[in-house]
């Protein structure tokens, strides 16, 4: 479970997202027809969310949202389907999937979980699987989404400590992580202060946006007086790498 406390995440409408970039009016009555497809007949997401790009088109909408990716949430909104089934048809969707489709899936997460909540079985962690699994791949924009509301929600702490450093890694930026200002901690800090040593001792810079994290728990003083001691290192480029470090660390 995630950390005692933690407040909710809202989801991101995607009937918003449409309503300020209206679709076209032959793709705007499909996906009403897809709607009510479905809520008459569950089956029928697994033929028209695959359908949704061709239909709907993929232009940017916001931060957030892809044309496809909205109709695709919306689609899944539309399941009469609580708790188990829909996870369920949420993996079968997703495994069954293109990184389009997956990415869609993991957007819709808080949506479909703030919508059973008010009644029938709620989703709850019943759709972490798709969101570890997620993680295990390298996608860079389907781990993006995996770390959406749902996944910072719901992710225990030391997985979720884990997904923010393979996304250092990945060079994917923080601030498109869900959650982070709330579920950064001291361990989390340590984390990312070992990461700043091994970048530091190869001579290499260090991305800028860690360092909010790093700065803001107890790991920051013994970093500190570990990069003043790369500043005498023999090799140059570490040197330079330790001074530059100090500077994003004041």
């Amino acid at each position: 479970m995630a950390s005692l406390g933690m407040p909710a995440f809202p989801p991101p409408d995607p009937r918003t997202a449409l309503s300020r970039h209206p679709l076209e009016p032959a793709a705007r009555s499909w996906l009403a027809d897809a709607e009510a497809r479905i809520a008459a007949r569950p089956a029928a997401v697994r033929a028209l969310f695959p359908a949704a790009r061709r239909h709907c088109g993929r232009a940017r909408l916001d931060a957030h949202w892809t044309a496809d990716e909205a109709a695709r949430a919306v689609l899944l909104t539309a399941l009469p389907l609580t708790g188990g089934p829909l996870a369920t048809e949420l993996a079968g969707l997703f495994r069954h999937g293109d990184p389009a489709e997956q990415r869609a899936v993991l957007r819709a997460l808080p949506l479909l979980d703030a919508s059973t909540e008010a009644g029938g079985e709620p989703l709850a962690d019943l759709a972490l699987p798709l969101v570890r699994e997620a993680l295990r791949g390298n996608d860079s924009h389907v781990i993006e989404a995996a770390l959406g509301p749902y996944g910072a929600a719901r992710l225990p702490d030391a997985e979720y400590r884990q997904a923010v450093l393979k996304c250092v890694f990945q060079e994917i930026p923080l601030d498109r992580i869900a959650g982070l200002d709330f579920r950064a901690d001291a361990e989390l800090a340590r984390m990312l202060a070992d990461f700043v040593r091994e970048r530091v001792a190869a001579g290499r810079d260090v991305p800028h946006d860690i360092w909010p994290v790093v700065r803001a728990h107890p790991a920051r003083a013994a970093l500190v007086e570990g990069l003043t001691a790369e500043t005498r290192a023999a090799v140059p480029e570490r040197r330079e790498a330790a001074v530059r470090a100090l500077k994003e660390l004041q």
